[in-house]
C-alpha cells in the first residue's frame, strides 16, 4: 500500500544536473498524490528561480552563496548570507509544516535541509555524482537516507543510510520515441551518421570552441552534426559562422526535445554532468565525454571514468579537445560495430526506475 504524500519540500538547484532530478521527484509524488502540496526551495538568481515555476511548481529563494574559492572579503558575505538564509529556511520549515524534505545538491539545500532535520522533519538527500559534494557531505550525518548513482559513496556517507538508486531522468526519456517524428524534426535522414553535441544548458565554452576550430574537419567528415551551443555562446557563433556555417551542422541555442535528439544521434559528445551520463545511460548511446575542470574535486572527470572502466564511454580531456575531440568522434561513428558497443555497455548500466525508488523511499520516510 503506497504512503500518501501531503507536504513536501524539494530543496536544491543551481544547475540543470540538480534542477531536472528535483522535477522529476517532483512530478513522481504528484503522480501518486495529485493533491500533495509541493514547495521548492532554491537559491535567489539562480537557474531554478526559472525553471521551477516553468514547471508549475512554487519555490521560495534563499539569499544562499557558494563558499568563495579564493580568500578575498567574499567570504564575509558569504557567512552573512548563510545567516540570513538559516533564519529564513527555519521560517519555511515551520510555516509550510513539510512531513519530508528532500534536497537534491545545490547552496540551498544545505541551510534548509539543517533547519527540516532540526525540526524533527524526516530528510532525504539525493546525491547525483560519483563524488558527493561540499553541501550533502554536511548533510549526511543529519539526514534518515541518502540516494546515491554510484558504488563505494560509503566513502562520503554513513555506509546504513546508503539506498543505491540511480538518478532521476527527464520523464520523457523513459518513454518510446518515434523514430521517424525524429529524424523530420531534425531534419536528417535515417541513412546519415549523426552526432550530437551538447555542453549543458548554459552551454561549454571549450567545447564550443572546439567546433569552432574544426569547422574544416566536420564539413569534410560526411556526418550530421546537431550542436546545442547554450543560450549565452548562441550569437556570437551564429555571426561568427554566418559566411562559413558546413551543410552538414545544424547549431541550436537550447534543444527543446532531448528525447528526439537522442533518438537520431548514433554518438554523443557531452560535459560528464551526472545527470547527462544517467541520460546517456537509459537512452544507450556511445559518448565521447569532456569532463568540466571548473567543478569541485574535479567529479566530472569522476563520473566519466565510471563508464569508461566499464567500456561504455570514451573520455577526452579538456585541454586536447582541440586536437582528439573529432577525429576520435568521428572514427567512432563511421565504426558501426565498435559505435554499438558502446551503445550496448552504455544501456547496461541503464536505472529506469530511479525516480520511483526514490520516492519509495520518501514513502518510507513519512510511513515511519
Amino acid at each position: 500500500m503506497k504512503q500518501k504524500i501531503n507536504r513536501a519540500i524539494i530543496s536544491g538547484g543551481g544547475t540543470g544536473g540538480h534542477i531536472f532530478p528535483a522535477l522529476a521527484i517532483a512530478n513522481e509524488i504528484k503522480k501518486r498524490n495529485p493533491d500533495a502540496d509541493i514547495l521548492f526551495v532554491g537559491a535567489e538568481d539562480r537557474m531554478e528561480m526559472e525553471k521551477v515555476p516553468a514547471a508549475g511548481y512554487k519555490i521560495i529563494g534563499l539569499p544562499v552563496m557558494g563558499f568563495p574559492r579564493k580568500p578575498s572579503m567574499k567570504v564575509f558575505t558569504f557567512f552573512k548570507k548563510l545567516r540570513q538564509s538559516s533564519k529564513l529556511a527555519k521560517k519555511i520549515v515551520a510555516d509550510f509544516n513539510p512531513e519530508v524534505a528532500i534536497g537534491v545538491g545545490g547552496y540551498a539545500s544545505g541551510p534548509l535541509l539543517r533547519a527540516a532535520a532540526k525540526a524533527k522533519v524526516p530528510c532525504l538527500i539525493q546525491e547525483q555524482n560519483s563524488y558527493a559534494g561540499i553541501t550533502n557531505k554536511l548533510l549526511s550525518k543529519k539526514v534518515n537516507s541518502i540516494c546515491v548513482a554510484y558504488d563505494k559513496m560509503e566513502r562520503f556517507f554513513p555506509a546504513e543510510k546508503l539506498i543505491f538508486t540511480g538518478n532521476p531522468v527527464r520523464e520523457n526519456l523513459n518513454e518510446k520515441q518515434n523514430r521517424k517524428e525524429a529524424f523530420e524534426f531534425f531534419n536528417v535522414s535515417e541513412d546519415d551518421k549523426v552526432v550530437l553535441i551538447v555542453g549543458g544548458s548554459l552551454g561549454a565554452r571549450s567545447v564550443n570552441q572546439a567546433v569552432l576550430k574544426n569547422i574544416k574537419e566536420i564539413a569534410a567528415s560526411g556526418v550530421q552534426v546537431i550542436w546545442q551551443t547554450g543560450a549565452y555562446y548562441y550569437d556570437k557563433i551564429q555571426e561568427e559562422l554566418k559566411d562559413s556555417k558546413p551543410k552538414n551542422l545544424q547549431i541550436h541555442k537550447f534543444i527543446t526535445r532531448m528525447d528526439l535528439a537522442y533518438e537520431v544521434a548514433d554518438l554523443v559528445i557531452s560535459r560528464a554532468g551526472a545527470g547527462t551520463i544517467s541520460e546517456l545511460c537509459l537512452v544507450g548511446k556511445a559518448s565521447v565525454l569532456v569532463p568540466s575542470p571548473n567543478v569541485s574535486e574535479d567529479h566530472q572527470t569522476k563520473n566519466a571514468m565510471a563508464l569508461v572502466e566499464q567500456d561504455a564511454a570514451l573520455i577526452v580531456r579538456d585541454d586536447e579537445i582541440n586536437e582528439k575531440l573529432f577525429s576520435l568522434a568521428f572514427d567512432v561513428v563511421k565504426d558501426e560495430a565498435r559505435c554499438n558497443a558502446f551503445a550496448t555497455k552504455s544501456k547496461e548500466l541503464a536505472k529506469p526506475e530511479a525516480t520511483k525508488q526514490i520516492v519509495d523511499e520518501v514513502e518510507k520516510l513519512v510511513r515511519q
